[in-house]
């Protein structure tokens, strides 16, 4: 269907991808990995037809269509999400609005956001619709760069089992070990700029990686050895007559040596811990009849439970159920009804994705970890760094050309330095490879304190987590056992699952009790003081008033952050049309879209706090 022959790469001279080939056929799933910078993202477009190859060819099939999510894009405004995905609707329409149906709801939406503006959405549900636009296409060629990044537990299982009952071919970029062993029976890793392809899943492509690496390893050294007697024989008897003809062959015979090169660059064993944590009290966290509403709507309610020492928890659930505003209820950073205590002597380590905006952006990345690093672990920064993807001249860029999801993997190797007894990690994996992942996950395994988690990575929850609490219909409800032990329970055969056994309330739409004034008390506990009595109508009408002007410069804010990243998206699809022409790929260029691309997560992430607010 697809025949990749003798392609090469190179941007601003630097290889890239060197004279790789292979066949996609129909219906393979084929995951696509290495290490960030390997080329999975450059090969992917150049499959696209978005870049053009240095050297080689890509041919296929005259009838082949291609589909292709990549990770960002531009997004249209002026439709609503129904119309948005009818774009794509083929001449048989009754059928197609069924099928429609389930893959919206697959992906997570409901009914009710069907007529909503496409502009309403934030930038992972928007990733969502077109993601739905592409699998409703049916092309016969899926190239796919990281479709789970923006996807819940359930949507996840969901785009798994279509993907492995669909036509189409699939191509995947991944950093979600689960979802493509689920779903691939084909692993082709890139790495030094060539492939290795292997017909086996993920897991098992591990096993033979390293089988391989070892043979590799063993060859180079071999090599090395072969060549350093070789230069020892030329250097000893360069200036012999007698050894004239010996020593000219030696040197040729070097110089026509193809010389191996070996991925030794290895952190995956890197035992990094976290300091010992400081001993809190028995219970570091209680709430009891916790309640969270923005105006109407009802986020949660009646949430009571108690997290002990040592106890390492998962938070799960569809996007928008509560999560991550739980997580920040237990900061301090929204106001609540109901009671949250911290317990003594609790000191908490958070991470979340603005905690990258914290950073100095005026040191470097080794400055940065150099000054939280303390005692032995001093002589481990560069490994840890190069473990997260820092390793080299990376470690010596300034913070403030970062891009956005560099600065979250800094924030989390900074985090790992620190002493504390309670971790909040809410998605901390979203922009860690696997390698990265791993010594993550080691290192939470071993953290002697108590552990929050909110993710949708069920590989790395898996052998970290004792228990689940599920968000759902307005509650939370308390699983006992890991990650998988969970979905089994559940049943989860498909993801509307777990919405139809968990009805949200009717009443739970509207807090209808006497308000109530929350107050964090010294000792960390947050409670319910006595009623507020009902004000007079002229207050509460001022009141309103504020409330509505406060409401419409949000808005307007809102309107100015969208026409930015518009503004923004526009430039960076002009640099990607400059950048497909190789005489274009200097470095300059490549900085001015790696600038842009930041200024977007920036403004994306300015959209999403005031879109919550």
């Amino acid at each position: 269907m697809l025949t990749i022959d003798h392609i090469s790469m190179e941007f601003s001279s630097r290889p890239v991808l060197d004279d790789i080939s292979f066949l996609v056929n129909r219906k393979d799933r084929i995951a696509l990995v290495g290490k960030n910078g390997a080329g999975k993202t450059t090969l992917l477009r150049l499959i696209a037809g978005e870049y053009k190859p240095t050297s080689g060819r890509i041919a296929r099939e005259a009838d082949c269509t291609i589909g292709y999510l990549p990770q960002v894009m531009l997004f249209q405004d002026n439709r609503t999400l129904y119309d948005e995905v009818m774009t794509v609707a083929h001449d048989d329409e009754a059928r197609f609005v069924a099928e429609m149906d389930r893959t919206i709801i697959g992906l997570g939406f409901e009914r009710k956001d069907f007529n909503r503006m496409c502009n309403e959405f934030s930038g992972g549900w928007r990733m969502r619709i077109e993601l739905a636009k592409i699998l409703l296409r049916h092309p016969d060629l899926l190239l796919l760069d990281e479709p789970t990044n923006h996807l819940d537990i359930e949507s996840i299982q969901w785009l798994e089992d279509f993907l492995k009952t669909s036509q189409s071919a699939v191509v995947v970029v991944s950093h979600d070990r689960a979802f493509i062993d689920n779903v691939c029976t084909r692993t082709i890793e890139i790495t030094l700029g060539r492939i290795y392809d292997y017909n086996v899943n993920y897991s098992r492509f591990v096993e033979l990686r390293k089988e391989r690496h070892e043979q590799q390893v063993r060859a180079f050294q071999n090599q090395q050895k072969m060549i350093a007697e070789t230069e020892e024989f030329i250097e000893r008897f360069r200036y012999k007559a007698t050894k004239a003809v010996q020593v000219q062959n030696r040197i040729k015979q070097l110089e026509k040596l193809e010389r191996l090169e070996v991925d030794i660059e290895d952190t995956s064993r890197l035992n990094l811990r976290f300091p010992p944590a400081p001993r809190s009290g028995d219970f570091p966290l209680i709430i009891e009849d916790l309640r969270k509403d923005f105006g109407d709507h009802n986020v949660f309610h009646d949430v009571t439970f108690t997290i002990r020492r040592g106890e390492k928890v998962a938070f799960v659930g569809k996007n928008g159920e509560g999560k991550s505003t739980l997580v920040k209820c237990i900061m301090g950073q929204l106001d609540f009804l109901g009671t949250l205590k911290i317990g003594h002597n609790v000191k908490i380590g958070y991470f979340a994705q603005n905690q990258a905006a914290l950073l100095d952006e005026n040191l470097t990345v080794f400055e940065t970890i150099d000054y939280v690093a303390v005692g032995d672990i001093r002589t481990k920064i560069r490994d840890i760094l190069g473990a997260f993807m820092f390793g080299g001249e990376a470690s010596e860029k300034k913070v403030k050309v970062l891009s956005g999801g560099e600065r979250s993997r800094l924030a989390m190797i900074r985090l790992l330095l620190e002493p504390c007894n309670l971790l909040i990690l809410d998605e901390p994996t979203n922009h860690l490879d696997m390698q990265s992942k791993d010594v993550l996950k080691a290192a939470l395994q071993d953290f002697n304190g108590t552990l929050i988690c909110v993710s949708h990575d069920r590989d790395f929850l898996d052998g970290i987590v004792t228990k689940v609490y599920e968000f759902g219909g307005g509650r939370v409800k308390e699983h006992l056992g890991g990650i998988y032990d969970f979905l089994r329970a559940k049943k989860l055969a498909d993801l509307n699952e777990l919405n139809r056994r968990n009805p949200r309330p009717q009443n739970a739409t509207k807090h209808e009790s006497i308000p109530t004034v929350n107050r964090r008390s010294t000792d960390g506990q947050s409670q319910c003081n006595a009623p507020v009595e009902p004000s007079n109508a002229k207050l509460d009408y001022a009141a309103q008033k504020a409330a509505a002007a406060e409401k419409r410069k949000k808005e307007r804010l809102i309107t100015e952050v969208e026409n930015a990243i518009a503004t923004l998206e526009a430039q960076q699809a002009d640099m990607e049309q400059l950048l497909s022409l190789p005489e274009n790929q200097t470095q300059e260029n490549f900085q001015k879209y790696e600038s842009v691309k930041h200024q977007i997560e920036q403004k994306m992430y300015e959209w999403e706090i005031l879109s919550e607010e």
